[in-house]
């Protein structure tokens, strides 16, 4: 279900209520004494930021120099409300000139309660949108004295986007050349053992959009999934056509996708935001093309020195390239020394997360770079342990190519034909590691 906040309160790091909103009164005014005394005084507050006391639960997060409380009595969405504060935390910097601290909150009360009577309804989320609120609410906030953004200028035919028919795009956009640049981008998670079978793999992706179209457009992209190519083609009566296809597992779209005509034909039509944007997110777990493979063997020389050999082959076409390749090996933290001899990039140990780091600017497909490096460790008298041997990572980026396969087949204006100046130019598809989630894990060497 959503959110169903019984409260929100604004407090400073003494504890103190700069301001609050009560929505039901399934809650008392005090509730934030509890807050105050079982979390804050006991300085559980870096620990975790949901906590239940009583029969309430208390969503909290620090902005700045406040803390942002919501107050529920239900089985709520937490991850709603995190979003939640996130976006109103947002909508109040567009209202303050970029800044949101206590002194914002002080010198801004009136519109704060003005805002929060419109955001929040009966404890349920509704419109956060700065664009749209600054329609109605014109106020504006006591800006800092730091900020130098411009104030928002009000954007023509308030009834429309009020509504909430369209109100990601304003209408009056004109453009002498009509342009949409399209962008996938995607992670490969995968973990391989020290023969090669792969443990576990999945990709991560998403379609980024820049659009400069003029008016109200009707947008629509076809592509290669197979539920998709197999529906498009009961609707035509004509078998689908050949080529690879893909199953989508998990799928989330931007505000501006039909999700109706997505259920009924498969298709992903919208009216684009005006810019850059997000259009969708997905995973696939199968038929995943992996970029690389990575060979790795070790050699324990004695208790004092090891040489380790990699070799990593790229499997893509010879035309393409990866750039900012980084392969990180782990070595026994009593390592001393080390030295080392590589057919490409350069190489070095970093003490500091113990691992040998490779890095290779530019990695041309269909080649086979090697690393050779002897470790010298240091002798200990006491007993030795077992080495875990900790996973091979790497990160990296291939332009003009996509793990999962996932491929744009069209894209058109509905209604109006290509000569009517619409084009879209896939400006780049490529797939890289994860900043958080590395590109590639080996399990564990080949020991010898």
């Amino acid at each position: 279900m959503p959110v169903a906040a019984s409260a929100i309160y604004f407090l400073n790091l003494r504890g103190d209520v700069l301001i609050n909103r009560l929505y039901r009164d399934d809650v008392g005014g005090n509730m934030v004494d509890a807050f105050r005394m079982h979390i804050m005084q006991t300085k559980e507050l870096g620990t975790c930021p949901v906590r239940q006391i009583g029969g309430c639960s208390f969503f909290y997060m620090r902005i700045s120099n406040v803390y942002v409380v919501i107050v529920v009595s239900s089985n709520a969405n937490v991850a709603c409300a995190f979003k939640f504060v996130v976006e109103a935390v947002s909508m109040f910097k567009s209202y303050f000139g970029g800044a949101f601290d206590e002194d914002a909150i002080r010198n801004n009360f009136v519109l704060i309660y003005e805002l929060l009577d419109e955001i929040m309804d009966f404890g349920y989320p509704q419109n956060l949108s700065p664009e749209i609120l600054k329609l109605y609410i014109t106020q504006e906030g006591v800006r800092s004295p730091f900020s130098s953004k411009a104030s928002d200028k009000p954007i023509p035919n308030a009834t429309l986007q009020v509504t909430g028919a369209v109100g990601w795009r304003r209408e009056g956009l004109v453009y002498k050349k009509n342009e949409v640049f399209l962008d996938i981008v995607e992670s490969v998670n995968l973990l391989m053992s020290s023969k090669g079978s792969v443990l576990r793999c999945d990709v991560t992706g998403k379609i980024l959009m820049k659009c400069f179209l003029s008016g109200m457009p009707d947008l629509k992209l076809g592509l290669n999934d197979k539920i998709g190519l197999e529906k498009e083609s009961q609707m035509k009566s004509r078998p689908a056509k050949s080529g690879k296809t893909i199953e989508l597992d998990d799928v989330t779209f931007h505000q501006c996708v039909n999700l109706t005509r997505f259920n009924s034909e498969k298709t992903v039509s919208f009216v684009p935001p005006d810019g850059e944007f997000e259009l969708m997110k997905y995973r696939i777990t199968e038929g995943v093309n992996l970029p690389f493979r990575v060979l790795p063997t070790i050699k324990e020389l004695g208790r004092t020195r090891m040489e380790v050999n990699v070799k990593v082959k790229s499997v893509f076409g010879a035309k393409m390239f990866a750039l900012g390749v980084v392969v990180k090996i782990p070595v026994p933290k009593q390592t001393a020394k080390t030295s080392f001899q590589v057919t490409s990039g350069r190489a070095k140990y970093n003490a500091a997360i113990d691992c040998l780091v490779w890095k290779i600017r530019k990695f041309p497909g269909q080649t086979e770079p090697t690393l050779s490096a002897e470790v010298e460790l240091i002798s200990t008298m006491a007993e030795k342990k077992s080495w875990t041997k900790p996973p091979i990572q790497m990160e990296f980026q291939v332009p003009m190519f996509t793990a999962s396969g996932l491929r744009v087949r069209c894209g058109r204006r509905v209604g109006i034909t290509q000569s009517s100046g619409f084009a879209i130019l896939p400006r780049l598809a490529h797939m890289r590691s994860g900043a958080r989630n590395t590109g590639f894990t080996i399990g564990s060497y080949q020991r010898t």
